[in-house]
Order: C-alpha cells, then structure tokens, then sequence
C-alpha cells in the first residue's frame, strides 16, 4: 500500500496532499519538528521528532520505500529516498528521478560553496499559484504509479 511521507515543516503543499491523500484512501506521515494543525483523519498522522538537522529527514528515510512517495524540497532526502525505491517529489511538481538527482545535488553543492565564500545567491524563486497546480498534476501521476507496483 503507497504511503505518502511529507517532509512538512516548511512545506507549502501540505493542503493539497490531504486532498490527493483523500482521493485515494493513503495513509500519510506528517513529519515535522513541531506541532501544526492536520485534519482530522485517521490515515493521517502527524509526527514531531526532536529538533535537530536532519532529524525528520532520518525519520522518513528510514521508513520510506518502494512504493511510497515522499514530497520534500530536501535534495539530500530526495536522494535517500530514491535509493530506498520510493518516489521523490519537489513541493513545485518537479519529481526527483534517478537521472536528476546527481545534477541536483551538484547544484546545491555549489550553491553553499559560493554562500560560504560571502556570494548572494538570490535563493529559490516565489512559490506560484502554477507551482500549487504542477504539483497536484505530478503528485497525482506519482500516486498511479506507485499504485502499478
């Protein structure tokens, strides 16, 4: 049965996975290091880990598998992810594949190389209401897939 793991603390799709959560009847993990609001619903549970880097992100990697999905922005948990055979989903829609996540995580690499020589590098780009709808497209087209496994 696919799970869905969202790495929540500062995700900003969390509404729309508990609605694609709810089309499907799957069971989904709330992961953050505090408490937020969730609805309601016996397939989704919240989950507060202890405070710390990385500490959700371990939380997930460890359960996560083939067939689940994790929605994070997290590269690194991406990673994880993916080689644990689960999906990998950017909160703008953009999913994390085998042959992405390398050139990913070279560019996060080589963005906290110029931060820490001083450089501006302007950060990620405004969520938009087109990044709210690509997700939804591409968490739904996830959730087929696992499905088919």
């Amino acid at each position: 049965m696919t799970v869905l793991y969202v790495d929540a603390d500062a995700c900003p799709v969390k509404d729309e996975v508990y609605r694609v959560a709810g089309r499907y009847g799957l069971h989904t993990f709330v992961v953050c290091n505090s408490w937020i609001r969730v609805p309601t619903d016996p397939k989704i549970t919240l989950t507060v880990v202890d405070a710390g880097p990385d500490v959700a992100d371990d939380w997930i990697a460890e359960r996560a598998g083939r067939g689940d999905i994790v929605i994070t922005a997290d590269i690194p948990l991406a990673q994880r992810a993916l080689a644990n055979g689960a999906q990998a989903l950017h909160p703008a829609g953009r999913p994390f594949t085998a042959d992405n996540i390398g050139s990913s995580l070279a560019s996060r690499a080589i963005g906290e190389h110029l931060r820490s020589m001083g450089e501006i590098t302007g950060g990620p780009k405004p969520f938009a209401p087109a990044d709210r709808s690509k997700f939804l497209q591409a968490l739904d087209q996830a959730v087929v897939r696992a499905k088919k496994l």
